[in-house]
């Protein structure tokens, strides 16, 4: 017989947590495939930095100790890597970029607030605000360019919207915000309103007009960057992530931020990887070089694409998202279908290395050309 209590303990779930059916991952490439080509979580085609996997090593045999109470010493290393125009007290760190937006949130977020994103994006912004009881308005990207609508932005904001989110470059899309347009944006916000810049992808922007938050966390405007050591240095199973801000913004966070947060492994690989400037810029030139070989790829099969600032393009398949997935994962490569960032019908394919962007073109080619 089933309890009473377990029966009636439903009627103080929040009501914006509401039961969703059981998450279902992506699909694992057949056994069959030896070599598997994995271009589907736009990772660090090259892997991890040696210098960062060897101090994790050293640093691994000492887990027995806690770790540091704060990440102080990474945060130390992050201004270094910033050339000192932040100070340490600006930076924040945590287990990835995806928990400090959650840190954001509970900080700034309480039920019945706004939250402002522009679909397609990333996933965390809807899901985590919706944690906290916000109500989540969504001005899409421009079609046809995926271009940010900031007039329709603007239009949204109301005395109930507590952040605005911004990607640039942005995920899944690879498109960026130009400098003229942020600027013109957080000049007509409202200064109660904080603005989330996630710019994960950032070193593999080279647009002449591509910013990051840097200049405005400098001129005091409440903005807060997030940043990841997943992408560039190759960490993402390290889960390392860090945000910068102001010093009042700052402050105010570091009160609800865990104590021994950020594990002692996960540090001395951080800065270890910060340091290691040779492995940061054969990165890049690794994923700026396949985003040229892909380009010409793509318009030599005649595929629709969107020029990216990222280490990733978003297509749209010659085949249906899922029948192109499926396909793909047979000749053992994995790519991402979007639907669920708000890009339906569109696939996010990471840049890999020369020989397995080839072996994704040669896969392509079967399809079109036959």
């Amino acid at each position: 017989m089933k309890s009473t209590k377990q029966t009636s303990i439903s009627s103080v779930f929040k009501p914006y947590l509401r039961p969703k059916t059981e998450y279902k991952g992506g699909k694992n490439a057949p056994a069959h495939i030896e070599e598997v080509v994995k271009l589907s979580s736009n990772e660090n085609p090259l892997g991890a930095s040696p210098k960062a996997v060897e101090a994790y090593q050293k640093a691994a045999t000492g887990v027995q100790v806690y770790p540091d109470q704060t990440a102080v010493r990474l945060q130390e290393a992050l201004e270094q890597a910033y050339k000192n125009e932040l100070p340490q007290n600006q930076f924040l760190c945590g287990n990835s970029g995806s928990e400090l937006i959650d840190l954001i949130l509970r900080g700034f977020v309480r039920e019945g607030d706004e939250v402002i994103f522009s679909n397609p994006c990333f996933l965390p912004y809807a899901v985590f605000s919706r944690w906290y009881g916000a109500k989540l308005i969504d001005v899409p990207l421009k079609d046809p360019d995926y271009s940010l609508d900031v007039e329709n932005i603007l239009s949204a904001v109301g005395p109930k919207t507590r952040i605005v989110f911004l990607t640039s470059p942005n995920n899944p899309t690879g498109t960026y915000i130009p400098k003229a347009q942020i600027d013109y944006l957080l000049e007509e916000l409202p200064g109660d309103v904080l603005v989330v810049f996630d710019e994960v992808y950032w070193h593999f922007a080279d647009a002449e007009d591509y910013t990051t938050a840097l200049p405005y966390v400098e001129q005091g405007y409440p903005v807060i960057s997030i940043n990841s050591f997943s992408k560039t240095f190759g960490l993402a199973g390290l889960r390392l992530g860090y945000a910068y801000t102001t010093d009042e913004i700052a402050a105010y966070l570091r009160q609800i931020c865990k104590p021994f947060l950020v594990p002692g492994p996960s540090i001395a690989a951080g800065i270890a990887a910060l340091e290691d400037e040779e492995f940061i810029a054969k990165t890049v030139r690794t994923v700026l070089e396949g985003r040229q070989q892909l380009e010409l790829a793509f318009v030599e099969l005649g595929i629709r694409f969107w020029p990216s600032q990222g280490n990733f393009f978003l297509i749209d398949p010659p085949l249906g998202e899922q029948e192109l997935t499926d396909y793909l994962l047979e000749k053992g490569i994995m790519v991402r279908p979007v639907s669920a960032f708000g890009a339906p019908g569109k696939v996010r394919i990471s840049v890999g290395t020369e020989a397995q962007n080839t072996r994704l073109i040669a896969a392509l080619q079967e399809i079109i050309v036959g």
